[in-house]
């Protein structure tokens, strides 16, 4: 493993860029704030009168349609939403200037074959493992998110050095940018949201708060317990893993942690979380999403409507609205 810092960068990769950003959302706002505060020529790429185009312009950047504002940029960053960017490309392509760099945040579209790049291109990606919001706020700390790098085309010979000279630009070399491939960074970041990060641990603290409420608890105390307080176990593993977690919690934590947590987290588990990664690596779960976005998307409105509807959530707007500073952190 090698974790390129600020010391690997050819600061002649990007010199006099001109760099188009395409869209701004929480990631592209972001890139495009942190490559202008980086001292390069950005343009963000947004529909006219739209809320982008008005938030990027409150925010001072220059603003354009997306096909004139690729029109002779040195590089572009796809920053849009994962399934629109493949009409997004066929709109832009006449416009790209040839040899220009074509930047993706995640590799989904190129790895299941949704864009096919001119090969004058090059195609690499440079993926920040944190929101925009938490990538534009360690910049201005002086700090940094780290950055997974891919490069899947290589015309100009040079894709890796801008692609590095990229992910300087928005700080990830002060956190470390780690070198790997469009498919390893689709698989992983798609497994880490369903199985852990997102539906795992959204599954666990709901079905943990359904339990106690359904045993005859307080809905606020059930609260507390399950979502609440995940937070300070969180920010532990975030700050030091699991043994910084364990030097933390209670002796009777750490022992219910090492005896329980497997019969919840069980074989069966595993089990499943295999069955997810099959799915994505054999693109099934690519399609299925693809083919949802394409009927109108009914079937993801029902369920996150649901899911936005669950008792949790009433409960959590009273208690979190005794708690201010939770927004003012964020």
């Amino acid at each position: 493993m090698h974790l390129y810092s600020r010391k690997d960068i050819d600061r002649k990769a990007l010199r006099g860029a001109r760099i188009a950003v395409l869209g701004y959302g929480s990631q592209g706002r972001a890139h495009a704030l942190n490559l202008k505060d980086s001292g390069f020529d950005v343009v963000v790429g947004v529909r006219k009168g739209g809320k982008g185009a008005r938030a990027a312009r409150r925010d001072g950047l220059a603003t354009a349609e997306p096909a004139e504002a690729v029109r002779g940029a040195d590089l572009v960053a796809m920053l849009t939403p994962d399934l629109v960017q493949s009409a997004l490309y066929q709109q832009i392509e006449p416009s790209l200037k040839k040899g220009a760099t074509l930047l993706f945040a995640h590799g989904f579209n190129i790895h299941f074959k949704q864009i096919k790049p001119r090969r004058d291109l090059d195609v690499v990606m440079i993926a920040p493992k944190g929101p925009g919001g938490l990538v534009r706020r360690t910049y201005q700390q002086g700090r940094g998110v780290p950055c997974l790098l891919a490069v899947a085309q290589d015309a100009s010979g040079r894709a890796h050095a801008k692609a590095l000279a990229y992910a300087d630009g928005i700080g990830g070399t002060r956190g470390g940018v780690l070198e790997t491939t469009f498919a390893e960074e689709t698989e992983t970041d798609l497994f880490g949201e369903q199985a852990v990060l997102c539906g795992g641990a959204t599954e666990l603290v709901v079905k943990g708060w359904e339990t106690l409420v359904q045993a005859g608890y307080q809905p606020e105390v059930a609260y507390y317990e399950c979502l609440h307080e995940l937070k300070l176990i969180t920010d532990l593993l975030h700050e030091g893993g699991i043994s910084e977690m364990h030097r933390f919690i209670s002796e009777t934590a750490k022992y219910g942690d090492l005896t329980r947590g497997p019969r919840v987290i069980d074989e069966h588990v595993r089990t499943n979380m295999r069955k997810l990664l099959k799915e994505i690596q054999s693109g099934k779960f690519a399609r299925e999403w693809i083919n949802e976005h394409r009927r109108g998307s009914k079937t993801y409105r029902r369920l996150l409507e649901r899911d936005m509807r669950h008792p949790i959530e009433r409960v959590g707007e009273k208690l979190r609205a005794r708690m201010p500073w939770l927004k003012e952190a964020r």
